[in-house]
């Protein structure tokens, strides 16, 4: 017999279920059917903030799939790990190595854990906008291990969560990096805040369009073949 505790509580999961931005991941597939895979990993505020630019990527001719950031945290890279396996699985994903595109906490958590040695067999090149990196305390370990090019699009004015994810902190790991001879990318927009992405809080259009318009180079460059 079903008490009406364990309907309520069913009826909630089935809810939860059918909301895009509570799945574990979400394919946004490319209009020709099948392409290169791109990992998408959300910030703070969850997949469904970025499902319209998943779907501009997408437009590309790239297989985007779109995960959750959140989980990816305090997991010591095993999630991101396992997202990029599931990514590559997906039904309209072609083989290759695949990009990484990370927004803030998950930019950070792909940035940190699936930049190194270990996820070079599956990773082609990664791109990451305003992503987490205060919590990168060794700055010279992450930059002997860096073995992905790196770009990372920053906001100068970027100072969300007592600063969590300033271009400063960028600066400092690129420097790094450059001098071990690793391939790291920083371009800074001075006027641009965190969430500086479409439909983001703080949403610049000219920044976004160029560093969207780079971020499509770079992946023609790196998944082209």
């Amino acid at each position: 017999m079903i008490t009406a505790s364990r309907l309520a509580v069913w009826i909630g999961l089935t809810v939860l279920l059918c909301v895009p931005g509570a799945r574990s991941q979400e394919e946004f597939p490319p209009p020709q059917g099948k392409g290169r895979v791109v990992v998408l990993a959300s910030g703070m505020s969850g997949p469904s903030h970025y499902r319209e630019v998943a779907g501009e990527i997408a437009k590309l001719g790239y297989d985007v799939v779109l995960f959750d950031g959140n989980a990816e945290e305090n997991t010591r890279g095993v999630k991101v790990r396992a997202d990029i396996q599931a990514a590559m699985g997906m039904p309209h994903a072609m083989p290759g190595k695949v990009a990484l595109v990370g927004f803030s906490l998950g930019g950070g958590e792909q940035m940190f854990w699936a930049t190194g040695p270990m996820s070079a067999e599956n990773v082609a090149v990664g791109v990451f906008w305003y992503p987490a990196n205060a919590f990168i305390k060794d700055v010279s370990g992450y930059a002997g291990r860096l073995t992905v090019p790196v770009f990372v699009f920053a906001g100068g004015k970027d100072h969300f969560r007592n600063g969590c994810c300033t271009a400063d902190k960028d600066k400092e790991l690129q420097d790094t990096s450059k001098t071990a001879g690793k391939p790291y990318e920083l371009t800074v927009y001075p006027d641009a805040d965190h969430d500086f992405v479409k439909g983001g809080d703080h949403y610049n259009d000219k920044d976004y369009a160029d560093a969207f318009m780079h971020m499509a180079d770079v992946l023609k460059m790196y998944l082209s073949n």
